[in-house]
């Protein structure tokens, strides 16, 4: 893997989270010393993530004031316990003072608590939001590869020589129905290509046969579904003479049934 892979695989972001294993750590580390760009990286999703946690900074809901006045101001019983005069002196009034700035004091580390706590909720939202974003584009990106890799292999075959071509037609029952084999005698392979084939019940598969010797040879089952890209199927011997597609119950059949034939074509 070349460092540019290792950046965009999402290792340094789970580092810098840490969500890593010890051991993953330690390989994140020994990458770092080996490549000091990797360094930079590393700074770079700090302070975007640092930068994420302050601009995604909301206002405290409006009613957490009075909720912390509810706390501290006195019940209606405290309120009707009889309070004994006293005269004021200069001791009194510091306490009095004291006592109203350690309740401001407390006012205000209650409510930065509050605001940074949510601060910080809400960028951790976020930050799996994101994480789940990127998990799903990696999804995406390895399914395209994928199917990219089929239509390869696709071409790839349908441009050997080495492969004869037999389109298979519609038979009466099914008159638009298309296929067509790919195989090669030489090492028995044989590829489906569907074209127009119906969708089949649930209990209900089609099976493609190889007419050899004037007898069928089963060749596998197959459904519509699976037709994004060439399908291969069982490999068979040579001599074939023909290939068909009948209907079967699922699983398929030891012999064809004849009577749901939907497309047959001469090698």
């Amino acid at each position: 893997m070349n460092i540019e892979e290792y950046i965009s695989s999402g290792i340094l972001e789970a580092y810098v989270m840490d969500q890593l294993s010890k051991a993953e750590r330690t390989e994140v580390e020994s990458m770092i010393a080996k490549h000091p760009e990797l360094k930079d990286e590393i700074e770079a999703i700090e302070l975007s993530m640092e930068t994420l946690a302050f601009a995604t900074a909301v206002t405290p809901p409006s009613n957490v004031k009075e909720k912390l006045m509810t706390k501290i101001e006195p019940s209606e019983k405290e309120k009707e316990t009889p309070v004994i005069a006293m005269q004021p002196n200069g001791s009194f009034g510091a306490l009095k003072y004291a006592a109203a700035a350690s309740i401001v004091i407390a006012l205000a580390s209650a409510f930065l608590a509050f605001n940074y706590w949510s601060k910080w909720k809400s960028a951790e939202n976020q930050l799996s939001d994101l994480i789940a974003q990127n998990q799903q584009f990696a999804d995406n990106y390895n399914q395209v590869n994928q199917q990219l890799d089929d239509i390869q292999n696709a071409v790839a075959i349908m441009n050997n020589t080495a492969y004869k071509r037999v389109v298979m037609n519609g038979t009466d029952s099914s008159p638009n129905a298309l296929a067509t084999v790919y195989w090669n005698e030489s090492n028995a392979d044989v590829y489906l290509s569907i074209q127009n084939l119906k969708e089949l019940s649930q209990d209900q598969q089609y099976q493609l046969w190889a007419i050899i010797d004037g007898k069928p040879v089963d060749a596998g089952v197959f459904s519509p579904g699976n037709s994004n890209s060439l399908v291969q199927m069982k490999n068979i011997g040579s001599g074939a003479a023909a290939f068909a597609v009948t209907i079967e119950p699922r699983g398929g059949s030891e012999s064809p049934s004849l009577e749901t034939m939907q497309v047959v074509g001469n090698v």
